[in-house]
């Protein structure tokens, strides 16, 4: 097997078991695939493999580290979507994310909850009443 179809393989492997494939999986497929392999490994370790919480929990786990942490939305969008799938629901989402308020406090919440709103398509209340919007 060649270089790229070993790489090809691995990351084939990865989506099917995580559910998703980053940015850098795919680039250190062919950038370092043996450092790649170690960090996966981790990561099975710690999230992917079977072990006493299930998969939704881990979800939310990573949702609200992620948040807190302020990962890129492209990252958390990734572990919200696979929690939708997993059948968590979007309330049950909202609720883990909004966990980060007292620790993390209200602009780690705000980059979690802005992702949260556009993958599940949250719609806002507009008021009625005139306000001044803050531009000039």
């Amino acid at each position: 097997m060649s270089d790229a179809e070993e790489a090809l393989a691995y990351i084939n492997d990865m989506a099917r078991t995580r559910g998703y494939v980053l940015p850098y999986h795919k680039l250190m497929a062919n950038a370092d695939i043996d450092v790649l392999k170690a960090a996966n490994n981790l990561v099975a370790a710690a999230y992917t493999d079977n072990r006493k919480l299930d998969k939704a929990t881990k979800e939310l786990i990573f949702i609200t580290s992620l948040t807190v942490l302020r990962a890129s939305p492209g990252h958390i969008a990734g572990h919200i979507r696979v929690a939708l799938d997993l059948g968590v629901s979007a309330q049950e989402i909202l609720e883990a994310i909004e966990i980060t308020l007292p620790e993390a406090g209200v602009v780690a919440f705000q980059h979690g909850f802005e992702v949260w709103a556009e993958v599940v398509g949250a719609e806002g209340i507009e008021p009625t009443v005139q306000i001044h919007d803050g531009s000039k």
